[in-house]
């Protein structure tokens, strides 16, 4: 048995851990290809897409493998690094055997074209999942000191972090 396993979850299917993750382990890499915006396939709508941003107008696509089933959550145990076109999750606390492990999709989004009703359920669940540029403030800055906002966005948004 991997490290990983798909089943139920209250969101549909998720990945729930099969060994302990430390804080800052690596989890998994994303297997997706790379797209621009203009290359989405022609079914994928804005409230589908399903590809997740790593660049200013870079995505990774499904990839049909375990990695396009990590649910969101406002309150994530695992957070996506992107690192030279390559996207990977890394726990950014530490996850029991048998959680299930979700990341905050805002992290990453900068297009404003999608955004979606969020269903983590948490106690201080946003309601919306939406473009980083709209978290508040000290959310932004927390994922900054983890080092899960990616550079694209730093920059972008940089007059915010000052």
């Amino acid at each position: 048995m991997g490290t990983l396993t798909l089943k139920n979850s209250k969101n549909g299917k998720g990945v729930f851990a099969n060994k302990e993750f430390k804080k800052n382990e690596r989890i998994i890499g994303f297997q997706g290809k790379l797209l621009t915006y203009e290359e989405f396939p022609r079914h994928y709508t804005k409230f589908e897409d399903h590809c997740v941003q790593i660049g200013k107008n870079l995505y990774m696509s499904p990839s049909g493998e375990i990695d396009d089933f990590f649910n969101h959550s406002c309150n994530p145990n695992s957070g996506l690094k992107i690192k030279d076109k390559k996207a990977f999750l890394i726990a950014v606390k530490n996850i029991k055997n048998g959680e299930e492990i979700t990341w905050d999709y805002s992290t990453t989004m900068d297009e404003d074209f999608w955004e979606i009703e969020c269903k983590c359920g948490i106690r201080n669940c946003r309601k919306r999942i939406r473009d980083f540029k709209y978290l508040p403030k000290k959310i932004q800055q927390k994922y900054i000191k983890l080092g899960i906002a990616p550079k694209y966005l730093i920059e972008e948004f940089d007059n915010l972090y000052k």
